[in-house]
């Protein structure tokens, strides 16, 4: 869908916990054969982490875009947390981020914009039409997700996937004469899959403070098989929907920054005959990050060169719900 909003990224900024977590590790603690993660999902070793929550990793990223920027924190006109898993129910990660940064007497407005694994992009769409508007200058956008304490060992398949990362993006609107832009953004759910990749619990539904409460339900739970036969039915679609003659080929596109959601879901963008050496990954080093995977990876592909200004990117990915996203820009 064409939408040409002027949006520049001016700061990137990524935080990784230290600890490192291999996939041997995991393989002798869950009783699963040598070599038998990284054949599955390609994972070799995430990080996961420690003492760290996710508000403090959201700030650390957006230090060093602030840096890159060359701005300060104050700076910024309104702070979108865009992480698939909030630090706790109340408040808002958004305010905690606020204060993370030392802004919490600054009035700054912070709201989050949630849509799991797809949040960056959302929110990403969501700066360019507010910047389009006028009604702020400088905009951060941090993902940050701490997904390693909830996952579960009796589902290896999902929960060698998972590492713990944050992100951080300063955009503003672009100058006249300056190409930096979203061209394309285009969004889709189909509510039939909602239950293919679920966390039941936490909400009002099946509330910890209920009587029979299975704490199996806090734990991520993902249907693989099912959800990638999902995506396979509505993907080429989408893609047309998106940018006409993606489902193709790259047409006029430089790099591909995709959701690094799993092996399989990464093999099958070869379907569209994209050059797998235009296809950044970091799966293999930082596993499932879920909304941070395509910021954490947009930052490797600026950081190694393989995105250069003035050259387009596809940012694309599917999250729970189902849902597809994916916008075109010019870095």
């Amino acid at each position: 869908m064409l939408v040409n909003l002027p949006l520049k990224i001016i700061g990137l900024g990524r935080y990784l916990p230290s600890r490192i977590v291999s996939s041997s590790e995991l393989e002798m603690k869950w009783s699963l054969p040598a070599g038998w993660v990284e054949q599955h999902n390609g994972v070799r070793e995430r990080r996961w982490a420690m003492s760290e929550t996710s508000s403090f990793m959201a700030a650390e990223a957006a230090r060093e875009a602030f840096d890159e920027a060359s701005i300060k924190p104050g700076d910024i006109n309104l702070i979108i947390n865009a992480s698939g898993t909030g630090e706790q129910a109340i408040p808002d990660t958004g305010a905690l981020i606020q204060r993370q940064l030392g802004l919490g007497k600054s009035g700054i407005p912070a709201i989050t914009v949630n849509n799991t694994c797809l949040s960056f992009i959302t929110a990403m769409d969501v700066a360019a039409n507010y910047l389009q508007s006028g009604r702020y200058k400088n905009i951060l956008i941090a993902s940050s997700d701490i997904s390693s304490c909830g996952i579960n060992p009796k589902e290896p398949d999902s929960a060698s996937l998972v590492g713990d990362a944050a992100a951080a993006a300063v955009v503003t609107r672009s100058r006249h004469g300056e190409c930096s832009a979203i061209h394309h953004a285009h969004l889709a759910t189909y509510g039939e899959g909602a239950y293919l990749t679920t966390i039941m619990g936490g909400g009002s539904a099946r509330h910890p403070s209920k009587p029979d409460h299975n704490s199996d339900d806090d734990l991520f739970s993902m249907s693989g098989l099912a959800l990638l036969r999902m995506v396979r039915g509505i993907d080429e679609k989408f893609l047309e929907e998106l940018y006409p003659g993606l489902s193709k080929s790259l047409c006029d596109i430089d790099i591909v920054v995709p959701h690094q959601a799993s092996k399989v879901g990464l093999h099958m963008l070869r379907r569209f005959c994209w050059p797998e050496d235009r296809v950044i990954q970091t799966l293999q080093w930082l596993g499932n990050c879920v909304a941070a995977s395509i910021p954490a990876t947009l930052y490797q592909a600026v950081r190694d060169g393989s995105l250069q200004r003035g050259k387009k990117a596809l940012l694309i990915g599917t999250g729970a719900g189902i849902s597809m996203g994916g916008l075109v820009m010019t870095y």
